[in-house]
């Protein structure tokens, strides 16, 4: 038989009602008390009324991560399944439990009427207590839809709205560290394939790549730069656009689409890096084993997922504080063979 509440709290010496505010994470309780009732529950296993618990609290304890992408590219990215584990580990030691939705984009059958319907039935049927977004458009209606309901979210990704709150990384840095990178090495005639400049992302890398020349002195060439989609078959389209334009160097906006210029550039006869440089962003685990080497702009993608779970969790927990939280982690040049020799 598994011990019920009263049992819990007569071996943690405190009343019935302190179990139950530890167990709905309730501030009055001292810090030792919290401690010493934790202590009890994991070693007799009990195992709270989920049901009773959200009706006490009005929580469900569930954060849902929605990612507006088709799934054919959430499963072929490296990027999402090490996002999702960050996300994933974040609310396993927060004890809420995670749901993955998948409000795709320009699939067939998916209409924007089953779209609305997806919305009203998981987020304003109550059964998230909070929302985490990633890698979806600056026009999305989500956000719109989230602010006017009230329901807490956090992006993951820069947003330029002043009520939302978000975790990026520092991608102008970033691209930047990869075209400097680049300039050291002699390269002056520097292609890039963005990403989609309806993102944040993809407009915040072309930003640094723009940087970086122009603080050499060195024009932007519009011709040298080709939009992607963050796919491998995007860098593929977008390289063959910029093969005509003789390159020396090139600086993908993602290492997914940093392996489809590579192939490119070898169907066409050409050597990486002999012949063209090439320059990712992200360091996936692919990019340390393909062939040459990807030298990246290296991400902390799980801490991406794990810090937008702990600012949600805050924002469910302390729905009264008024501080929009935008926290930008660093990133870090990871040189590898694809540039050819190391700079000095």
């Amino acid at each position: 038989m598994p011990p019920t509440l009263e049992e819990v709290a007569k071996l943690a010496g405190v009343s019935r009602s302190t179990v139950s505010r530890v167990i709905n994470q309730h501030p009055s309780v001292r810090p030792e008390v919290r401690e010493r009732v934790w202590a009890v529950i994991r070693e007799t296993g009990y195992q709270p009324h989920a049901a009773a618990r959200s009706l006490a609290t009005r929580r469900t304890r569930v954060i849902g991560l929605i990612i507006p992408q088709a799934v054919t590219t959430l499963f072929t990215d490296p990027y999402f399944p090490i996002l999702i584990r960050g996300v994933a580990d974040a609310c396993n030691s927060f004890q809420y439990h995670l749901m993955l939705s998948l409000f795709s984009q320009g699939q067939a059958g998916n209409s924007s009427a089953r779209q609305d319907e997806l919305y009203q039935q998981v987020l304003r049927g109550q059964y998230l207590d909070g929302v985490l977004i990633s890698s979806a458009p600056l026009d999305d209606p989500i956000f719109r839809r989230l602010l006017q309901d009230g329901i807490p979210f956090v992006v993951v990704g820069r947003y330029p709205h002043e009520r939302i709150h978000y975790v990026d990384v520092d991608n102008v840095n970033g691209a930047r560290m990869a075209v400097e990178h680049l300039l050291r090495l002699g390269h002056e005639r520097i292609a890039t394939i963005t990403g989609p400049l309806n993102m944040c992302a993809g407009q915040d890398r072309l930003e640094g790549y723009r940087q970086a020349l122009t603080s050499r002195g060195l024009a932007v060439d519009e011709k040298l730069i080709a939009e992607g989609d963050f796919t491998e078959q995007g860098g593929r389209m977008a390289m063959q656009r910029l093969l005509p334009q003789r390159p020396t160097a090139v600086f993908a906006a993602s290492d997914v689409m940093a392996i489809g210029a590579i192939k490119v550039i070898r169907d066409a006869g050409l050597r990486v890096p002999d012949d063209i440089a090439v320059v990712g962003f992200d360091d996936i685990p692919l990019a340390s084993v393909v062939e040459p080497p990807l030298t990246t702009i290296r991400q902390p993608i799980d801490q991406l997922g794990s810090m937008a779970v702990k600012l949600l969790i805050g924002l469910i927990e302390n729905p009264e504080g008024s501080t929009v939280h935008r926290v930008v982690l660093p990133t870090e040049l990871v040189i590898r063979a694809s540039c050819g020799i190391r700079a000095k």
